[in-house]
């Protein structure tokens, strides 16, 4: 189970004031600080499968989002936005002893740490297949992907969660659009991702604050990887290219075989992007 750590964020404005809020996370390894940032619906352990190779070389944090896993929703009147989150994710890196780590993040989280990294708030990014560089249609459709998948997670028996997830086109069934090998995923972990995105209280928060986001901020002066799966269903990976052009400095990754959450479809390939990243 995830550690967890509590932490004021009255630095952060609110109708209601201060409050405290939980937050959890993995830690492992030692090194430069490595801090990674899941996608909508996800939770922590999405990084399990390269969790081994990056604590080998780094401090690695992995951590639930606010409303995400096992980390508590906002508070009321804190909106589901970067401009939120962000600050959120700064005093935890200051509850915990970290200053300025690298973040990898992916999809959401990879939009969260391209924005850490124009706050010079850390010492590089990998974004992998970040959201904020869609067209309207290309976001209405993943939007509506998501809601779908949190549907089916929502209205599933869990008996029949369980059954799907023995089985090599269960799993398929379940995670094919973010997983371009659904089959490589254990039965327990999809069962607990399934589980993760029917209880995420920050889902639809954050869906409905995604709505108007287009990143086109300058992030310059630290390293930056943007890495697409070529068999990304949800955000398909032209939209690397944009990113590319809105962070000319970056350096835009092709991930062969890999689908939107790529460290479950290559492991290896992920861990080594991230470390070459934050080296």
């Amino acid at each position: 189970m995830a550690a967890k750590v509590s932490f004021s964020i009255e630095s952060i404005e609110s109708p209601t004031g201060s409050h405290t809020l939980s937050v959890a996370y993995e830690r492992a390894g030692a090194g430069e600080p490595l801090l990674l940032l899941h996608g909508i619906g996800h939770h922590w352990q999405a990084w399990q499968p390269v969790m081994s190779a990056l604590a080998a070389e780094r401090d690695v944090i992995a951590v639930d989002l606010p409303g995400f896993g096992r980390s508590a929703a906002l508070p009321d009147g804190f909106a589901y936005d970067l401009s939120t989150v962000v600050p959120v994710l700064g005093s935890l890196c200051e509850a915990l002893g970290i200053e300025r780590p690298h973040v990898p993040g992916n999809s959401l989280g990879g939009l969260i740490a391209l924005k850490l990294g124009h706050e010079k708030l850390v010492r590089s990014v990998t974004a992998l297949s970040p959201a904020g560089f869609w067209t309207e249609s290309e976001r209405r459709y993943a939007f509506g992907t998501l809601r779908g998948m949190r549907f089916g997670a929502q209205t599933l028996p869990l008996p029949v969660i369980e059954r799907l997830a023995r089985t090599a086109a269960g799993r398929a069934a379940l995670t094919s659009t973010i997983y371009a090998r659904p089959g490589w995923r254990s039965p327990e972990a999809v069962v607990a991702e399934t589980l993760a995105l029917r209880e995420a209280t920050g889902f639809a928060a954050t869906l409905s604050a995604g709505r108007s986001v287009l990143f086109d901020d300058e992030v310059s002066g630290i390293p930056v990887t943007v890495a697409w799966g070529s068999r990304d269903r949800l955000l398909p990976r032209r939209q690397g290219v944009r990113a590319k052009r809105v962070i000319p400095g970056a350096r835009l990754v092709r991930l062969p075989g890999c689908g939107h959450v790529p460290m479950n479809d290559d492991p290896a390939l992920v861990a080594r992007v991230i470390l070459d990243t934050s080296s």
